[in-house]
């Protein structure tokens, strides 16, 4: 077998998609089922079950492709950040054709156009929709429910500066594989910005410091510019250019503001230096 990044490879020894066929062995071949993610948010997991660890989260109208289908679980490979594992077959739906995108930070979906009625669902940031007109202040879905109008914009429409976007995440507690406000890790913070910001980014720390802007010399706190992403093994920061960093962190178990001379201190001194700079274009800024 062709060695390939098993996050990323929709490959098992018994079965493998068919695009793989010649690429990798495996006993069958099967094509793609397109579909997307129905609910809220979802989890993506490593194994199907439920105690199984969290790899990453799917958003609503997130597309998927359907690999296979077990006692209840889906084997899919996420569309935006080919990201492989077992989601909920409950969570799956039809597949959409996206007009506009959740521009805030959560908003909820209601049954109809009151904000009166109990919420259906609570969208997170990065949500697709699918919009087939407007009732008052709401934006009518397809598929049933209404959206605060005002809460969406058009599926191209790309925020200014990503980390302001980052910045509208803090306190938001630490969640491994988590990408909503309810809960998001370091590479889920980066991630869910720089996507409101109209750039894709890979989902893991690792896969970002190998894809994400150029390198640059990292020659000390004071010298980071604002945007730069700052990688340590396993841990991603985003500078802030004013001497802070913004990072999802298990020290504080939270999205937090640092001192960026304090916490690369703090970091090293658990043995772990800063590792790369990553600039990204001024675009995004």
């Amino acid at each position: 077998m062709t060695s390939m990044d098993p996050r990323l490879t929709p490959a098992r020894p018994d079965l493998a998609a068919e695009h793989l066929r010649g690429t990798v062995e495996a006993e069958r071949y099967v094509p793609a089922l397109g579909m997307s993610v129905s609910v809220g948010s979802a989890p993506l997991r490593r194994e199907p079950r439920e105690d199984a660890p969290l790899l990453t989260e799917a958003l609503f109208g997130e597309p998927v492709a359907v690999y296979d289908l077990a006692e209840g679980w889906a084997w899919v490979q996420l569309e935006t950040d080919l990201y492989v594992g077992w989601i909920p077959e409950w969570a799956l739906g039809p597949a959409l054709e996206p007009t506009h995108r959740l521009s805030a930070l959560r908003s909820f979906v209601f049954p109809g156009p009151s904000i009166k009625l109990p919420p259906l669902d609570v969208l997170s940031m990065g949500s697709r929709l699918a919009v087939e007109g407007e009732d008052g202040m709401f934006a009518v879905l397809a598929g049933g429910g209404y959206a605060v109008a005002r809460h969406l914009s058009a599926i191209d429409t790309a925020e200014q500066d990503f980390v302001a976007v980052a910045e509208r995440f803090l306190g938001t507690p630490y969640l491994w594989g988590g990408k909503t406000s309810i809960g998001l890790d370091c590479s889920g913070l980066v991630q869910v910005a720089l996507d409101a910001a109209g750039m894709d980014a890979p989902r893991d720390s690792d896969m970002q410091e190998a894809a994400l802007g150029d390198a640059v010399p990292f020659t000390g706190a004071a010298a980071l510019q604002r945007g730069d992403l700052v990688f340590w093994k396993g841990h991603v920061a985003i500078a802030r250019g004013d001497g802070s960093l913004i990072h999802a962190n298990g020290f504080h178990m939270e999205v937090a503001v640092e001192d960026a001379a304090a916490a690369i201190e703090r970091i090293a001194a658990g043995g772990d230096g800063v590792r790369t700079v990553r600039r990204l274009p001024p675009i995004l800024l």
